[in-house]
């Protein structure tokens, strides 16, 4: 990604919990804000002008790209996880390194319209059908790290651990692609792959169902021992606890407890079904949470506790996992609206908690600790929303943060800045065009791939 030195002004910017008005942010080559400086009533001359309300990026942290083959398809005929997940595998059996590069440079083009400015990439397909290594054996892994690049928006692609079907199960034919054989061949594997300005390389345990208890600690050892992001899937259906208790008479989050697995570099998603326990594990551990709830309501997993979670230490963040809309400002607002329906009051998390949650805190979990605020020194990753909207009109600028979560949605997104690049100018994206065209086509050729 090219990164260039520029100054904006946006009309309104949220900084720091406050919306102020007239703010100049200048960026630098690093890709780094340099000066935030508010009450510039107009723009000076040279700057870039940013109508609306300018707030840090959006951080993406739980993705699977090319779960965005099944939007809306996969609503005919009721079912539950299980059964969306037979249609889901029946996708990932015809990818290709190509197919993978076209997709993910698409679904991350429509990231960067959206607001999103970093993604982590919970990538798990590495291998050729039938479980043969690529005579590249990171040729899928470097394809979506190039596929972002050239979507113009940040990285973390958390390679991912994947070993059975379940507990003590060998992988299924569909899963044979997703696994290394054992955790060793996993781990050297993922050490070839490489960071760069606008990447950066995690690990992933797809869930204790996938990784053996014996290969737990050694996958979160190797995050350990690179400071790199470690997520997994968490209890995200009843079966999964009970297949653990009969397995290790234990719940999941107690077998990560006792292999090491937790603490503030890891990330739990979903973490839907989970016990008091379990809630004070996570919390006292400070392992970070990155609920989906537009996935989890479309795949009818159930209703995380989020508030519970939070309460306990454990910080939240936002992914939209499926794909099945892709629109940050919804899952936000989707945390604090499913506990409203859970308890039948208002009121569990405020606007900023939220905006928070979206930006500053998923940057975290995924290895960004400098994004996701707007200030001198943070990473130059902002994003601005419409005000004059059909949506966004009418309320007072003040209350940026109210507007932003409960009624802006991605169509809202005007501007979107990734290391000081413009790379969504007034709706439309500068590095991919046709992307209407470019979805549709790459979607329809993978349906209809042999």
């Amino acid at each position: 990604m090219s990164l260039s030195a520029q100054t904006y002004w946006a009309e309104h910017a949220w900084l720091n919990g406050t919306v102020e008005s007239g703010v100049l942010v200048g960026t630098a080559t690093s890709g780094h804000i340099t000066s935030v400086r508010p009450g510039e009533p107009a723009p000076p001359a040279g700057a870039v002008t940013l109508r609306g309300l300018t707030v840090p990026g959006l951080a993406n942290a739980h993705s699977h790209f090319f779960h965005r083959a099944l939007r809306a398809t996969t609503q005919i005929g009721g079912g539950t996880f299980w059964t969306w997940r037979e249609a889901m595998y029946h996708i990932a059996d015809r990818l290709t390194p190509d197919y993978c590069f076209e997709l993910a440079r698409a679904v991350y083009a429509e990231m960067v319209l959206a607001g999103i400015t970093c993604v982590g990439e919970f990538h798990y397909v590495h291998h050729a059908p039938g479980g043969h290594p690529y005579p590249n054996p990171n040729a899928v892994g470097e394809a979506l790290i190039a596929a972002a690049a050239e979507a113009g928006l940040r990285i973390t692609l958390l390679d991912t651990c994947y070993l059975s079907s379940g507990f003590g199960e060998p992988p299924t034919r569909q899963q044979l692609r997703f696994s290394d054989g054992d955790v060793d061949a996993w781990a050297e594997r993922a050490a070839g792959l490489r960071p760069d300005a606008t990447t950066r390389i995690g690990a992933a345990i797809h869930s204790v169902r996938a990784v053996p208890a014996e290969a737990l600690g050694v996958v979160a050892r190797w995050a350990r021992d690179r400071r790199a992001p470690l997520h997994l899937h968490l209890s995200e259906q009843p079966a999964e606890n009970d297949g653990c208790r009969r397995a290790h008479g234990r719940t999941p989050t107690r077998l990560l407890a006792d292999h090491d697995v937790l603490g503030p570099q890891t990330t739990a998603v979903h973490a839907t079904h989970l016990t008091e326990e379990d809630i004070d594990l996570l919390g006292g551990s400070a392992t970070r949470v990155c609920l989906c709830p537009t996935t989890e309501r479309d795949l009818a997993d159930g209703i995380g506790p989020a508030s519970r979670l939070r309460r306990a230490g454990s910080p939240l963040c936002l992914g939209s996992d499926s794909h099945a809309m892709i629109d940050l400002f919804a899952e936000a607002r989707g945390i604090e609206l499913h506990e409203r329906l859970r308890t039948r009051t208002r009121g569990h998390f405020t606007a900023a908690q939220l905006l928070r949650t979206a930006t500053e805190q998923g940057h975290a979990a995924l290895g960004w600790p400098e994004g996701g605020r707007l200030e001198s020194g943070a990473l130059a990753d902002f994003t601005t929303i419409a005000l004059d909207s059909p949506r966004t009109a009418g309320p007072p600028a003040r209350f940026g943060a109210e507007t932003a979560v409960y009624a802006a949605t991605s169509a809202d997104v005007r501007h979107t800045v990734v290391a000081g690049r413009h790379v969504v100018r007034d709706g439309a994206h500068q590095l991919v065009h046709d992307l209407a065209g470019s979805l549709g086509r790459t979607v329809a050729d993978l349906r209809h791939s042999p």
